[in-house]
């Protein structure tokens, strides 16, 4: 099996745009439209560009490693004990796991310390309370699923690399499963 990650330069900039301003970074979108990778990538160019790993916390709440964070307290804790009033960057993935999230994110926010990058997946999970609570205080992008233009210009290069014929194709990493057969005339 072959994957490749295919960069998506627009959410890319919008992260870079909003990075080190005082508002909450949301990505939301459907589930496997990328938003994960998306920050992964992000994380990446930020250490790339000399930002220290251990200034960048990132949790990503669909791995059972991070399960006992679920709790909202217990979350809050977590990220304070990596902070030390030094800036970080905070990545929270798929915070709907989280039981009542918007008390960690409002409380994550108000410290001037904390540059704070939430995605989710549940369409509503910016309705209700969090969006009243928040108001003001998060800039949104909703994150698309690929559509053909991200596909010419990745996609294209692992069928060009191989001389097998790619037969399933997914999203948000492209994951090409190549054939086990050469193709023959």
């Amino acid at each position: 099996m072959r994957s490749a990650n295919i960069r998506r330069d627009g959410y890319l900039k919008f992260l870079n745009t909003w990075q080190d301003r005082d508002v909450i970074k949301v990505l939301s979108g459907v589930r496997r439209s990328g938003k994960s990778t998306l920050l992964a990538m992000f994380q990446q160019d930020l250490k790339a560009q000399g930002v220290q790993a251990e200034n960048i916390i990132a949790i990503n709440f669909e791995f059972m490693e991070f399960e006992e964070l679920t709790d909202y307290r217990k979350l809050h804790d977590y990220v304070l004990s990596k902070v030390d009033k030094v800036k970080k960057l905070c990545f929270l993935d798929e915070i709907q796991h989280v039981t009542n999230y918007e008390k960690v994110v409002d409380s994550l926010y108000v410290r001037d310390y904390i540059d704070l990058y939430i995605t989710g997946s549940n369409a509503f999970f910016l309705s209700g309370e969090l969006a009243t609570l928040l108001t003001g205080r998060y800039i949104e992008q909703h994150v698309l699923p690929f559509h053909s233009k991200n596909l010419n210009s990745g996609i294209l290069k692992i069928i060009r690399s191989s001389n097998n014929y790619p037969i399933v194709i997914c999203m948000p990493c492209i994951r090409a499963v190549v054939s086990l057969y050469a193709c023959h005339d």
